[in-house]
């Protein structure tokens, strides 16, 4: 194999890395109205329709070309880092990391996001990972992480290859929301800034990390795909009981009264605060609340808790 030539990814990549994530989709699909699924070219969907094939981590950018334009220049501007693996001058993998800062157990460190590679190449993963390993290092990162479903052992088997060792696991809960005796102030809040959750922990939904959740829910970078737009999300500045939180909610496409729940604060999660959040949650008439936690603090939750199959287990390399 010709020398593998690993460097941070520009614009023009971009249709390469697109190609790379699209080449994982097997069907293109749409749902009609009538709630049937029909099979279509790639060529035939919309924006929006292809958006839909990304799945649940945050890659439906990287289904067309335009969106995936918006979001590399996103990230280069800043609020992640793209890299890409280059063999005889053509695009052959790429890797999207986000740098964070966060309480123990995680530190300061590099969270791998995604990491795709043409024929399932090892050799190129091993030099994006290795070139992961050199940014954590400038960076001032104590360690390189990665999130891996724990059903997936082949996933886990492939990154404890290159050394990652178990760091923290997490488990998706429902609870109803309802009403409850509590004081709390929610205001919507604008400014995506990341060194606002410097430092930070993320105690409710962190399935990769604080920050990459961040630079994917908090920006509003898809306002120009009507579809998308018109999703019911809410980024608010929460305020329970003396914690100060920033609140991240996206009501489920085909289940409104669901919705997906991200929280940063400063402070641990209380009784109180999980109180307040269900109250709001009600009177937003959302009847179930979806939130993934550390299987450390499900005893906050109650017995109304109900766990779902979802479990995450983050897996670390000390740099």
């Amino acid at each position: 194999m010709s020398p593998i030539h690993v460097r941070r990814a520009k614009l023009d990549d971009t249709q390469a890395i697109s190609a790379l994530f699209r080449s994982r989709v097997s069907v293109w699909q749409r749902l009609k109205a009538d709630g049937r699924v029909e099979d279509l070219p790639y060529e035939a969907l919309t924006i929006y329709e292809r958006w839909s094939h990304g799945g649940p981590a945050y890659s439906g950018a990287w289904m067309n070309v335009e969106t995936g334009a918006i979001f590399l220049s996103h990230l280069l501007r800043g609020f992640g880092l793209p890299l890409v693996a280059v063999v005889d001058g053509i695009v052959q993998a790429y890797a999207e990391a986000y740098p964070g800062s966060e309480p123990a157990p995680f530190g300061n460190h590099l969270h791998l996001a995604h990491l795709v590679t043409t024929s399932q190449n090892e050799a190129l993963a091993a030099a994006l990972i290795e070139a992961l390993t050199l940014h954590a290092r400038e960076l001032g990162c104590e360690r390189l992480t990665v999130a891996v479903s724990s059903y997936d052992t082949q996933a886990a088997a492939f990154y404890k290859h290159f050394g990652m060792q178990p760091l923290s696991r997490a488990r998706r809960y429902t609870l109803p929301a309802q009403t409850g005796q509590s004081f709390y102030k929610a205001t919507e809040h604008r400014s995506s800034d990341p060194a606002q959750i410097k430092g930070w922990p993320m105690s409710i939904g962190r399935i990769e990390s604080a920050s990459q959740h961040w630079a994917t829910l908090w920006p509003r970078l898809w306002e120009a795909v009507d579809e998308i737009a018109a999703e019911t999300v809410y980024r608010l500045r929460f305020n329970a009981a003396g914690q100060d939180s920033f609140l991240c909610c996206q009501a489920h496409r085909y289940d409104p009264r669901s919705a997906d729940f991200y929280c940063w604060s400063p402070k641990p999660l209380t009784p109180q605060f999980l109180t307040a959040l269900r109250d709001w949650a009600h009177r937003e008439n959302f009847r179930t609340m979806v939130l993934t936690m550390p299987e450390t603090l499900v005893n906050l939750l109650g017995a109304e808790a109900e766990a779902t199959p979802y479990q995450q287990e983050i897996l670390a390399l000390d740099v």
